[in-house]
């Protein structure tokens, strides 16, 4: 068994889901001996360079930090060989090219948000909660030139309870999937972990990543897949539909029994919806130019004709 120590793991990574991942290893006794992440962008009203927040965690944790623009040049692969890596682990960050993810004897191994081989891509949380799905996980598996396509490690189930979004699932898989990471080097390194390879089938659903045409809202479906489709939008990039001419960004609504005689009407100062069947209550939203509120809220100071244009 090759020991904790001595096995150097090059981690890859950009946004705070990974920086569990990246902490447990460390606490663990794993030797990380570097960390790959974005370059800094500018963000925020002064347009000031931000870091990656696994670049934060790196250096919180004294692990160099690398940012290369252009992983196939030979300035990385000369870094790689200096590095020496063992093993490499990728957690929501870019596609590696071949002979980069090909190069550590022990291979590399990525977690990915869904219970593979359903939901291959870029958006699984977001797709999983829009399908109406009450059960999603998180998956490691060893990378392969297909994406998403390496033959499974180790897999862990969540729950999709009926009021979760995006960003509480995210939460679950975030803590879930530390654990996994690190439950994953400990089987590698004892040689526990048998790889199975995944059986796909076009039936199994897929998660494309999001575009804006996405997010709008289909108001002939029914009440409960819009539900679904607003919560798996949730709280990023949020589903919208279009009031007056203006985009409204819907975050959270409720369904209702309630039937309209029209699109849209207001009764007690609620707002709703009709969709295919019944409507939605719709209870946190944003109209463009405004910031986010309640529907309540919203309600008191719009004096627009309330109609749907979409």
């Amino acid at each position: 068994m090759e020991n904790k120590k001595n096995t150097r793991i090059i981690f890859y990574g950009t946004p705070y889901f990974a920086v569990p991942s990246l902490k447990a290893l460390v606490t663990e006794g794993y030797n990380v001996v570097a960390v790959v992440t974005a370059a800094d962008k500018k963000a925020g009203r002064g347009m000031k360079l931000q870091m990656s927040d696994v670049k934060k965690a790196a250096i919180e944790l004294n692990i160099p930090v690398f940012q290369p623009t252009n992983l196939k040049s030979d300035i990385f692969q000369e870094t790689l060989k200096e590095l020496n890596p063992t093993i490499q682990i990728v957690i929501a960050f870019r596609m590696l090219p071949v002979k980069v993810w090909d190069f550590p004897p022990m291979g590399t191994f990525n977690l990915h948000g869904s219970l593979l081989p359903k939901y291959r891509g870029a958006a699984p949380i977001h797709h999983a909660i829009i399908n109406g799905e009450k059960e999603t996980g998180i998956t490691t598996f060893f990378l392969k030139h297909e994406i998403d396509t390496g033959n499974i490690l180790l897999s862990d189930k969540c729950n999709i309870e009926e009021t979760d979004t995006v960003g509480s699932v995210h939460d679950k898989l975030m803590l879930l999937g530390s654990k996994l990471v690190v439950k994953t080097m400990d089987g590698i390194l004892d040689e526990s972990i048998v790889e199975k390879e995944q059986k796909y089938t076009d039936s199994l659903p897929h998660a494309p990543k999001l575009s804006k045409e996405f997010c709008e809202i289909d108001w002939s479906k029914t009440a409960i897949e819009n539900y679904n489709f607003i919560r798996g939008l949730n709280p990023f990039p949020v589903a919208r539909t279009f009031l007056d001419g203006k985009i409204l960004k819907i975050y959270f609504a409720e369904i209702s029994d309630k039937k309209l005689n029209k699109p849209i009407d207001i009764e007690e100062d609620k707002l709703f919806i009709q969709c295919a069947d019944t409507a939605l209550k719709v209870t946190d939203l944003q109209l463009e130019g405004k910031k986010r509120m309640k529907a309540e809220d919203f309600l008191k100071g719009y004096s627009g004709e309330l109609k749907l244009s979409c």
